[in-house]
């Protein structure tokens, strides 16, 4: 018989996957004497070309599963199916399509978890294959995002994490085709590997780390917020229409704007304003706040509303968003835009003379926005400088907005929030899609007007829904500890302030303080360690108060496009008036607290995302200005060394200890201070330096500097040793790799 060709060969094995060596393969052929060498051969080249593995003393088909293998579990499916992918397929095949069926004894598996199963083919239906659990491996594998360094033996992976100094080993058969630099996500997997290093696999290849735009993608990859939605979430999507008047208010003859950034991706609310008629109320506005109605388009356990929960928020980079909804609806159906019916949900609220809420009610309707303003066209329209968008709108529509304005500050001024006064950066990148310029946002009394606004729609809503005893998510901010409040006292007192202490903390108190720091060199510094010293907001079924706010209740109600919890407190008010069969599920109400955790947590997840992009982008654009003299001020000060804010970007450096100076610095935590042990000379928070920039890396973020003047004195700087001590410093105490010291920086650094 003649030698079987390579495609008759994976045909058998594909049919034979138990019985797949040399020798099988061999009988079923006829091979026999000097062939098998040949069949050999050709063994040998299909298992270079990656169709065929060789496993042990067998051959199996790469594009094929054998009937036991390791498998990964998925998050579920709109139908809460889990499906599972096979750790270890070869091919470039599509990866087939694996139904998890758990017998009951099997007990609960999440997104993540590894097992051994014995997989059955299912020819006909949607899978390929269904999965029976054999054992567990192990519990959801540590991802991985770095660069790919090539060797013979495989590789390593360089991490990206400023926060880590760890290198991964790569086997040669888990590199995935993966060239030398090129940035990869992978697991850990095994023991240590030769060397005393993790080894790790990689599972996929993200391209070139200094592309254009790549900095978002490694935080996408690197918190695991996901960046595509599902097929059976866009064909929902795509299949929804416009909604109808049916059960809706009309309120399209309302002079309704939206005000939003020049940029902005979506338009969620818009706001309109008018005197209050009423008799009683004289010198009072009627503001209305209408907020696109969501709901009507993701309805409880459907398939977009699976995916939006599990996103549980938009995640905002420099050069893209990650929506937690589709396009379609986020864009469009769900986009106050101008000149179009979009239904939504309103609030009507009464203003009294001096700013006080004295009323509200809530409406299902339909609006059609007169215009669609950016925050300067809004605020020069108010300053007398209207421009052809805004001229048939100035006095029945803005000019009312800026009186119900001025009634909101005076309620403000006697409610006390948190004044915090921070600039906002704003990177801007050009079309290579690189940094262009940094620059800071600059405020006008138009973002005031609007984020009073949502606020007061939010309390609206918070104190409806306790009205009528429904269920919702609230926003809670709960005071600061006593410890944060130590350490922002301890900040205030070295920059010569002072922050009162024994009593029952206000935010009236720490508003003093900003008040003290407004217009002197430390006014930056206040702002930031008091915003440092804050809790972290969070949503909760219970109702704990907003500290910052000043506010007994409130609750988020005015973005349902890019924040599930509104999209709850939505559905809250839908059930609460039986405005639909689109409110609040049996399901919802059951599984409040945990849908408050979830979101918690991807908010927080959005928010390091975001920062850490940012961090990396003030790094790309810094990089090329390395050895540069910089001014900036101490902002925090660790044992390890002193951050600095750059006055120019206001992005974070860090001078290493072993950088400073000549002699030997002990670290007085009480006082926040570094202390030369020879001179004396103190570095603390809010002194003014000049440093040079040594170091800049993309890939991390991390900047690391070196002091040459300390309030306009200059530092002495001493010779180096190899390890990058100052010749008088205790051996052994400090750390000789840049690395290490970011490691500790992201420890430590207060956000």
């Amino acid at each position: 018989m003649a030698l079987p060709s390579k495609q008759q060969i994976l045909d058998w094995v594909a049919d034979h996957p138990d019985a797949a060596a040399k020798r099988d393969i061999a009988k079923a052929f006829a091979v026999k004497g000097a062939e098998k060498i040949e069949l050999k051969r050709l063994l040998k080249e299909l298992a270079e070309e990656g169709r065929l593995e060789r496993r042990r003393k067998s051959f199996r088909d790469a594009e094929h599963l054998p009937p036991v293998t390791v498998v990964e579990v998925l998050p579920p499916d709109a139908q809460g199916d889990l499906f599972v992918r096979p750790m270890e397929l070869r091919g470039d095949g599509p990866v087939p399509r694996i139904l998890f069926h758990p017998r009951e004894a099997d007990g609960a598996m999440g997104a993540g978890d590894r097992f051994l199963a014995r997989l059955t083919a299912s020819p006909g239906e949607d899978h390929d294959y269904v999965a029976r659990l054999i054992r567990r491996i192990g519990e959801a594998r540590h991802k991985i995002v770095g660069i790919f360094r090539k060797n013979t033996e495989g590789g390593r992976i360089l991490p990206i994490d400023k926060g880590s100094d760890r290198e991964w080993r790569i086997r040669e058969g888990d590199t995935q085709g993966a060239q030398d630099g090129e940035l990869v996500e992978a697991e850990q997997f095994g023991g240590r590997g030769r060397l005393g290093l993790p080894q790790a696999r990689i599972t996929d290849r993200l391209g070139d780390p200094s592309a254009p735009r790549a900095v978002s993608l490694i935080a996408i990859h690197q918190h695991n917020i996901p960046d595509d939605f599902p097929d059976d979430v866009i064909a929902e999507a795509d299949a929804k229409k416009p909604a109808s008047m049916k059960g809706r208010e009309d309120l399209r003859d309302l002079p309704l704007l939206t005000i939003d950034p020049a940029d902005a991706r979506d338009r969620d609310d818009a706001v309109a304003a008018m005197p209050d008629t009423d008799p009683n109320n004289p010198g009072g506005m009627i503001l209305w706040v209408a907020i696109a109605d969501v709901a009507h388009y993701v309805t409880p356990g459907s398939a977009l509303d699976r995916e939006a929960r599990k996103r549980g928020n938009s995640t905002y980079f420099p050069d893209r968003v990650v929506p937690m909804l589709p396009d379609v609806l986020s864009g469009d159906l769900c986009s106050l835009h101008e000149g179009v019916d979009r239904a939504v949900l309103a609030v009507r609220m009464r203003l009294d003379a001096q700013g006080n809420k004295i009323g509200h009610s809530f409406h299902r309707g339909m609006m059609r926005s007169r215009a669609s303003l950016a925050y300067e066209q809004a605020q020069a329209a108010a300053d007398g400088n209207p421009d052809p968008a805004t001229a048939p709108w100035v006095d029945n529509a803005i000019r009312p907005l800026w009186q119900a304005y001025e009634l909101l500050k005076g309620a403000r001024a006697r409610r006390q929030p948190l004044d915090l006064d921070l600039p906002e950066r704003k990177i801007v990148i050009g079309p290579d899609g690189r940094v262009a310029s940094v620059n800071y946002k600059e405020r006008f009394d138009a973002h005031r007007l609007i984020e009073e606004f949502m606020v007061l729609a939010n309390v609206a809503a918070a104190e409806e829904l306790n009205r009528l005893k429904r269920p919702l998510l609230f926003r809670v901010h709960e005071e600061p500890t006593l410890e944060k409040l130590d350490a922002l006292r301890e900040v205030a007192q070295a920059s010569g302030f002072n922050l009162a202490k024994g009593q029952v903390l206000h935010t009236s108190h720490l508003n003093r303080l900003l008040a003290q720091a407004e217009g002197t060199d430390f006014d930056e510094l206040i702002n930031m360690s008091t915003l440092r010293s804050m809790t972290q907001a969070y949503y909760s079924p219970d109702n704990f108060g907003h500290f910052g706010l000043a506010l007994k209740n409130y609750a988020h109600f005015t973005s349902p496009i890019r924040r599930y919890s509104d999209l709850i407190v939505h559905r809250a008010l839908i059930s609460g008036h039986g405005w639909g069969d689109d409110g609040l599920s049996v399901w919802d109400i059951d599984n409040l607290g945990e849908t408050a955790t979830q979101i918690s947590n991807t908010e927080r997840r959005s928010m390091e995302a975001e920062r850490d992009t940012t961090d990396r982008y003030l790094a790309a654009y810094l990089a090329e200005r390395v050895g540069s003299e910089l001014t900036g001020r101490i902002s925090g000060v660790q044992k390890f060394g002193a951050f600095v804010k750059l006055d120019e970007t206001g992005a974070d450096g860090l001078i290493p200890i072993r950088e400073i100076g000549r002699e030997y610095f002990h670290y007085d935590r009480d006082a926040q201070q570094l202390i030369g042990a020879e001179t004396g000379t103190e570095i603390g928070i809010g002194q003014r330096v000049l440093v040079r920039l040594a170091e800049a890396s993309p890939l991390t973020g991390g900047l690391i500097l070196e002091l040459l003047e300390l309030e306009g004195n200059t530092v002495a700087q001493g010779p180096k040793t190899r390890g990058g001590r100052g010749t008088r410093r205790r051996p052994g105490q400090l750390k000789s790799k840049a690395r290490a010291d970011a490691k500790k920086a992201k420890r430590h650094r207060a956000r």
